[in-house]
């Protein structure tokens, strides 16, 4: 989004429909007469569109709007953040060791604090595909050692090997 528009010296229309610097329309000019125009209000002519039939010019201060344009956008980005928040994903495992799922219990609770969301899974691998239960008994206990901060937002669900869980965080 980084496309810059011919202003003054760089414009190749050679006549324009010309915009004043208020909105007023001033007509279809020549390049030099709509130049004069501009450096008269001590501003920029901006070629606002070429299209093929009239290329359409307006009389603005070119830094200003420059400026108001990245700040909208900055706005925009800003904006599609917070509305598309992270989802973690912590992979867990059946025969996982207490000390490594603290660990990742602490991480998540700092995730959800910030108002993201989690994903839990488990890879099921070899025999392990015969006692699913045993998978989602470990994410329940993730779920209820994070009860505080979160609620469940999917219940655990096995697809092909993997279970998984979606938390999010409380309001």
């Amino acid at each position: 989004m980084n496309k810059e528009l011919p202003i003054n010296e760089q414009i190749r229309a050679k006549e324009m429909m010309v915009i004043g610097p208020n909105g007023e329309q001033m007509g279809q000019k020549q390049l030099n007469d709509a130049l004069t125009l501009a450096r008269y209000a001590g501003l920029d002519l901006v070629l606002m569109s070429d299209n093929g039939k009239m290329a359409v010019a307006k009389i603005m201060d070119y830094n200003k709007y420059r400026y108001e344009r990245q700040k909208k956008i900055k706005e925009q980005q800003k904006k599609q953040r917070e509305t598309n928040k992270e989802l973690k994903e912590y992979r867990l495992s059946v025969t996982i060791d207490i000390h490594d799922f603290e660990t990742r219990v602490r991480n998540a609770k700092e995730y959800l604090e910030k108002g993201h969301k989690i994903k839990a899974f488990i890879r099921f691998k070899g025999r392990q595909m015969a006692r699913p239960e045993l998978g989602k008994e470990v994410l329940i206990r993730f779920a209820e050692a994070l009860a505080e901060v979160s609620q469940i937002e999917t219940q655990p669900k096995l697809e092909g090997r993997q279970m998984f869980m979606l938390l999010a965080p409380k309001k």
